[in-house]
């Protein structure tokens, strides 16, 4: 049988939702900490019509009696006269209004909540002014991060506030705050320093993601590790890691520079007269952009035959025009058919800085010629041809 809800008509419930909906957008708040005044909120109701009195008069009392004020005191609810000469005419609700924010906060059961967020806001307004108006136009956001808020606003007034040399994130000093805190709140903590640093304050050309950088803090250095193979030392030592930004000339009477992507293979490198040897480390080859005195060098790298071996050889390459390589061509790769395995996540890029034989074997790659996502790592070339082709180039 049905009920007075089955008419399509509105119920308290759905007037409720009505508001709490646009309470979650955060309109309510964003109006109360502009200092909006208010205005009354007007929600027209659906109801029975006059044929309903008639025919289902159970229900359209039913009804009715749902929106008794004695069960709403925060509405006031509006009457129209329904009926005619059948029936009668009868007063059924029309519309509510809600005359003022006490009603509301009421209704919706949040006054405690109203109220953290006017403690939240009037601090900010008092120690950090910049944030203010953020904070006025993302209230939901502000009290979805209630419980952090004051360490994040204690962060950005740390940072803002903060004149002295360039620091490392780990010495930054507000109680409760560590890197993972950072880490963990870096979106947040970005949007508000944006809104709240002046613009030299940013490094605009850095990428959102990267905390460090864009908010000009000192960034864990880029470290290289190189041997030395022919005999020579460098302090008495033939293997050395130092920082990229130090590393501004090579050691003394080097003119070859061969880098690698495997350990074993960096390690296990042959001797070779005026050479040294780099530990690539797969993309992070990038870092020998800084290394400028590379120009001066025979560069030679010899990375995995897959596509993304051949991507970062276009990357060192972009850097470095006079780039070689050497073991990365047809040949070596169909001689050592039985171990190739399988690359997780190959790339499909133009490289444009490939030569016409590297070109061959990387769209070769790319277009499944061997099979699907083949890849020949360094480390399962056989030692004799390295030590070919390195007599070839001497």
């Amino acid at each position: 049988m049905p009920t007075h809800q089955d008419f399509n008509w509105t119920t308290p419930q759905v007037v409720l939702e009505r508001l709490r909906k646009r309470w979650n957008t955060g309109t309510y708040l964003t109006q109360l900490a502009d200092g909006s005044s208010w205005e009354p909120v007007e929600i027209p109701l659906r109801g029975p019509k006059a044929g309903d009195i008639t025919r289902h008069y159970d229900h359209v009392l039913a009804w009715t009696e749902s929106w008794a004020p004695t069960a709403h005191p925060h509405l006031r609810i509006e009457y129209r006269r329904l009926g005619g000469r059948l029936a009668g005419v009868n007063n059924v609700p029309a519309r509510v209004r809600i005359d003022d924010r006490d009603d509301l906060w009421r209704l919706l059961g949040v006054i405690p909540t109203v109220a953290r967020y006017e403690t939240l806001l009037t601090s900010a307004l008092n120690v950090l002014p910049e944030l203010v108006e953020w904070m006025t136009g993302h209230p939901m956001q502000v009290l979805q991060r209630e419980a952090d808020w004051p360490r994040l606003q204690d962060t950005i007034r740390w940072i803002t506030g903060y004149r002295g040399p360039a620091v490392y994130l780990r010495q930054l000093d507000v109680p409760g705050v560590d890197t993972k805190f950072i880490e963990r709140h870096r979106a947040i903590l970005t949007t508000l320093l944006e809104q709240c640093l002046p613009e030299d304050r940013i490094n605009a050309d850095a990428v959102r993601a990267d905390f460090a950088d864009r908010f000009r803090f000192l960034r864990k250095p880029a470290y290289l590790r190189f041997r030395l193979l022919d005999g020579a030392s460098v302090a008495g030592f033939r293997e050395l890691t130092v920082r990229a930004d130090e590393f501004t000339a090579p050691p003394l009477g080097i003119t070859t520079v061969y880098v690698v992507e495997n350990e074993t293979t960096y390690l296990a490198f042959p001797d070779q007269p005026q050479s040294i040897v780099i530990h690539g480390g797969g993309y992070a080859v990038t870092q020998l952009s800084a290394l400028t005195w590379l120009h001066g060098t025979r560069l030679v790298y010899w990375g995995d035959l897959d596509t993304h071996g051949f991507t970062i050889l276009d990357r060192l390459r972009r850097a470095f025009p006079h780039t070689r390589s050497i073991l990365m061509n047809r040949n070596v790769l169909l001689e050592h058919r039985g171990q190739w395995v399988k690359e997780d996540a190959p790339t499909h890029q133009s490289l444009g800085t490939l030569t016409p034989d590297e070109a061959d074997v990387y769209d070769s790659l790319v277009y499944g010629e061997f099979g699907p996502n083949v890849r020949f790592e360094q480390e399962r070339v056989r030692f004799h041809l390295l030590e070919e082709a390195l007599n070839e180039l001497r």
